[in-house]
C-alpha cells in the first residue's frame, strides 16, 4: 500500500478524521497489548525539541504569549522569558521573591507576577518586560489569572484561603474573598465566573469576578487533592488533576462529577486546547496524559506520552497546539537540620530544560482517511 506523509491538523476535517481513525488503531492495540507498551504509540503527541535555559533556581507555572512566541518561566525570585522562535532568552523580570504564577492582560499590554515570599504581584510591561508598579496580596500567593470579563487579575493566595482582585488597568486592589481552604489553581470562563481547587478539602468553588461573591463549593469525589485545573469554556467543563491518579471532569454549571479518567502520578497541572478537543495533564512520574473529549459527558484517554521525570507543570500554545513543559536534574538529598527540617536537593548546573512538545506525525493511506467517520 502506498502511504502519505500527513502532518495531523486538528482543525481541519482531515485532521479530525485522521483522529479517530488514530484513536480506533489505538484502541485494538490496547486490546493485544498493555498501556504501558502501547502508550507511545497511541498518545499522539511526541518531544520535538529540548532547550536549555540557565541557571540553577527553582520552577512552578508557565505562561505563553502566542503573539510574540515568549514562554514565561518562574525560577523563585525572577521570572525567565524564552523566546521559542529562537530558543533564547529573551528578558528577566527581577525581584519576584518567591514567584509562582504569571498572567497576561494583553488588551492593557501588561503581566503580572504573583510573588509568594513577598505577598505582591509584580506588574510588568508586556513588551518591554520593564516593572511598572507592584500591588499587595493576602498572604501566600500561588496561581494567578486574568479574567477578561472583569478586566481583573486574581491571586490565589493559598497560604490566607483567598483571592485578592486586582483592577488590570490601573493595578490598584479592588478586594478580597475568602474561598474556604488551601487555593491551588484557579480558571475562569470569561461569562464573569472564577473555579478553583481546593486541595485540602478536595472541593471546587465557583465566585462572581465582578460582584467578588462566592457562589457555590462543590465536592468532587471521587477526585482527592485537586491540583492542577483547566477548562472547556464553550461546554462549560472543568478538568481536574487529582492526586489519586485520575481526572474528574465537572460541569461548571452545576458542579457534577460527569466521569473521570486515569492520569499518571504526580500531576501538578492541566491544560484544555479547544482547537483539538484534548485535556492535557502533566505528570511528575515523567508522562503527559492525553484525553480526548468525544463528547461533553465522554472522554478517552488516548495515551501517556513520556516525558522527563519532575516536568509536572506546563502550558499549550493554542495557535499550534505544541505542549510546554520544564524540568531539571537534582542532586543528592542534603541532611535534615534544625533550620531546615524537610530540605530540597539542589538543582545541577547546566539541567534546566524546556520541553515542547508537538502532535506525531503520522502515515495515513489517503483512502484510510477518505473513508474515516
Amino acid at each position: 500500500m502506498d502511504f502519505n506523509r500527513i502532518e495531523v491538523n486538528w482543525m481541519t476535517p482531515t485532521g479530525r478524521r485522521a483522529f479517530f481513525v488514530l484513536t480506533a488503531l489505538g484502541f485494538a492495540a490496547l486490546a493485544m497489548v498493555p498501556l504501558a507498551r502501547t502508550a507511545p504509540q497511541t498518545s499522539l503527541y511526541h518531544i520535538v525539541r529540548k532547550i536549555p535555559v540557565t541557571g540553577t533556581d527553582f520552577w512552578d507555572y508557565l505562561n505563553i504569549d502566542s503573539a510574540t512566541q515568549r514562554l514565561f518561566i518562574s525560577r523563585g525570585t525572577h521570572v525567565q522569558v524564552l523566546d521559542l522562535r529562537t530558543g533564547q532568552l529573551a528578558g528577566d523580570i527581577p525581584d519576584t521573591d518567591g514567584v509562582h504564577g504569571i498572567a497576561l492582560a494583553p488588551e492593557f499590554g501588561r503581566g503580572f507576577t504573583s510573588n509568594g515570599r513577598a505577598a505582591t504581584v509584580t506588574i510588568f510591561d508586556l513588551k518591554t518586560l520593564a516593572t511598572i508598579g507592584t500591588a499587595k496580596t493576602d498572604p501566600g500567593p500561588d496561581a494567578i489569572l486574568y479574567d477578561p470579563a472583569s478586566k481583573r487579575v486574581f491571586t490565589m493566595n493559598g497560604r490566607s484561603g483567598t483571592t485578592t482582585a486586582i483592577d488590570a488597568a490601573t493595578g490598584n486592589v479592588v478586594g478580597s474573598l475568602p474561598l474556604g481552604g488551601r487555593i491551588e489553581f484557579a480558571v475562569a470562563d470569561a461569562a464573569g465566573h472564577v473555579y478553583a481547587n481546593l486541595e485540602d478539602k478536595s472541593q471546587l468553588v465557583e465566585f462572581d469576578s465582578q460582584k467578588l461573591v462566592l457562589m457555590n463549593t462543590w465536592p468532587v469525589a471521587p477526585c482527592e487533592s485537586p491540583s492542577g485545573l483547566a477548562i472547556d469554556r464553550e461546554h462549560s467543563r472543568l478538568f481536574l488533576g487529582c492526586g489519586n491518579k485520575l481526572m474528574a471532569i465537572v460541569d461548571g454549571h452545576s458542579g457534577k462529577v460527569v466521569t473521570t479518567v486515569p492520569i499518571g502520578g504526580g500531576v501538578d497541572a492541566n491544560r484544555f486546547d479547544p482547537g483539538t478537543q484534548l485535556a492535557f495533564s502533566s505528570n511528575g512520574e515523567g508522562t503527559l496524559t492525553v484525553v480526548h473529549e468525544d463528547t461533553p459527558d465522554t472522554f478517552t484517554v488516548i495515551g501517556n506520552v513520556p516525558t522527563l521525570p519532575r516536568a509536572r507543570t506546563m502550558e499549550v500554545d493554542l495557535t499550534n497546539h505544541h505542549v510546554y513543559e520544564v524540568t531539571a536534574d537534582f542532586g543528592p538529598m542534603p541532611a535534615p537540620t534544625a533550620d531546615m527540617p524537610r530540605p530540597r536537593p539542589a538543582i545541577l548546573p547546566d539541567s534546566f530544560v524546556v520541553i515542547e512538545l508537538a502532535p506525531v506525525v503520522v502515515e495515513l493511506a489517503p483512502e484510510v482517511i477518505e473513508h474515516a467517520p
